[in-house]
């Protein structure tokens, strides 16, 4: 499921791309019977409400055959996404004044299924933008109130199976406002100087402290969570008020839960606010996840992470000079390399990342220019077989790294196969087969990859096999692989050895 991103929905069921930077919405959760019946009951009524819902369906199946090219529509529209937002705005305050009167819980079904209708109408862009302030004033004291009762209820320690209408409450309320977010500046403007992101943090941050797992709970924490990626959407405003807010103990915490991870708006709005040194961490905690925890993250952010590593990875150059061995924006670079191994690790992201245009070229070539870089003079790139224990630089192992990254993205994939032949890194990687203190195992992430690249490839297996016959490839190092050169009707074949190779 995924927590974060914008999305636009067509009509009351179809959803529509926004583009690479967003996302799509989710599936809706199964409803509970208290939910169903509610909703079940408010549709039954007569009146107002009645027109409201039967003018909604309407729209609904007329805007799911439109193509909704722009968010725009006709002055009759947008006439009448008012009017069914006023009425149901109406039924809702008047909902929660009869409540309050008669003392009972927040989350009387009444109020749910006008939320639930609230929401699907804020699906449509004419709903969205005839969106009024009062209505999110509404749905912000609805928070805070379902806050205070959630509170309480932590605070005695009471059991938590009786706040189950509160939760749902909270996630139709979120709903409401994540949708109306979407692609709608005023509205965001609007949500912030209420103090809605104040409020969802500190629910966020509530709901943190409840040990249960209550569906309807996890339900209005991803909920939440997609409020505030929509929210920060496009709008730095915002961004930077869930930063002062949630920085760091939440993002943290959301970190460690896996639930930050699924939400790429806020992983860009949280890492372009941070400095080369936090990034470091940040990137280090997303590695632990993922190759701890095997945590799968959005393919909207592994793509991010991607393109950071595209625009960043020649700052690793520049510790080629002694004097910069602590440069803060090269050990990003680092750490982005660390991250993208442990995630083409994990069959979760592998095939994503095999597709990632230039991911593999500039890896390949950021490979080169180390390597090149070690030979042009003494330094951490340069190959050294002291038998002394490796230093504590921060490149170390990052030759290492690079290797298993190609090897990693050309499993199994022929056209990465093929790239690697055509950017000439496989003589590149047979250059890096002997034992380098300052890389450690890179003669066996060199064999790994090496494999890799020949795999049901005769080309890259011809290759090989010629270099070994003109001594530019060392026949010792094809025997660690496993693999020995046959020559058959004046053909150069590489083929098994027979033997394990030695990793």
């Amino acid at each position: 499921m995924n927590l974060g991103g914008e999305w636009e929905p067509r009509g009351n069921k179809r959803l529509r791309w926004l583009g690479s930077a967003k996302a799509t919405r989710p599936p809706p959760p199964a409803r509970s019977r208290q939910e169903r019946a509610g909703i079940a009951a408010w549709r039954g009524r007569g009146g107002r409400a009645a027109q409201a819902q039967a003018c909604l369906e309407r729209r609904s199946e007329a805007s799911g055959r439109a193509a909704m090219a722009s968010s725009e529509a006709p002055p009759g529209e947008e006439e009448e996404a008012a009017a069914l937002l006023a009425a149901l705005a109406a039924r809702l305050t008047g909902s929660a004044q009869q409540e309050e009167q008669e003392e009972q819980a927040a989350a009387a079904p009444g109020r749910l299924a006008t939320l639930g209708q609230i929401a699907a109408l804020l699906r449509d862009p004419a709903g969205r933008e005839k969106a009024t302030e009062s209505l999110f004033q509404d749905l912000l004291q609805i928070l805070r109130k379902a806050s205070y009762e959630i509170d309480a209820t932590y605070k005695q320690q009471n059991t938590l199976e009786h706040t189950d209408s509160l939760f749902l409450l909270v996630s139709e309320c979120f709903r409401c406002l994540r949708n109306a977010c979407v692609q709608c500046t005023k509205n965001q403007n609007v949500m912030r100087n209420l103090g809605l992101i104040e409020a969802s943090v500190h629910l966020i941050q509530l709901l943190h402290k409840l040990e249960t797992t209550l569906e309807s709970l996890l339900t209005a924490f991803r909920c939440s969570l997609q409020f505030l990626g929509n929210i920060a959407a496009g709008n730095k405003a915002s961004q930077h008020r869930i930063w002062t807010l949630a920085f760091p103990s939440l993002f943290l915490f959301l970190i460690v839960t896996n639930h930050l991870l699924k939400c790429p708006e806020l992983v860009k709005a949280m890492y372009a606010k941070l400095s080369n040194q936090e990034r470091a961490s940040f990137l280090e905690l997303i590695q632990s996840e993922i190759g701890e925890n095997n945590t799968v993250i959005s393919a909207e952010t592994a793509k991010f992470l991607v393109n950071c590593f595209k625009e960043k990875c020649q700052a690793v150059l520049i510790l080629a000079f002694a004097a910069n061995d602590d440069d803060e924006e090269a050990l990003v670079t680092i750490r982005l390399v660390d991250v993208l191994c442990e995630m083409t690790s994990n069959s979760g992201h592998l095939e994503c990342l095999q597709a990632c245009p230039d991911l593999l070229e500039v890896t390949v070539k950021t490979l080169q220019l180390t390597h090149l870089a070690g030979k042009q003079s003494t330094n951490i790139f340069t190959v050294t077989h002291s038998g002394q224990e490796q230093s504590c630089h921060p490149a170390v192992g990052f030759k290492s790294h690079l290797i298993r990254l190609i090897g990693n993205l050309c499993y199994k994939n022929k056209a990465n196969q093929d790239k690697v032949y055509d950017l000439d890194g496989i003589p590149l990687i047979l250059d890096n087969c002997s034992i380098d203190d300052n890389n450690p195992f890179v003669s066996q992430w060199a064999v790994y990859t090496i494999r890799n690249l020949t795999e049901q490839n005769e080309r890259n297996q011809e290759l090989i096999a010629r270099m070994e016959q003109q001594g530019l490839a060392d026949n010792s190092v094809l025997e660690k692989m496993g693999l020995k050169v046959e020559k058959r009707d004046q053909k150069l074949i590489l083929r098994s050895s027979g033997k394990t190779p030695h990793l």
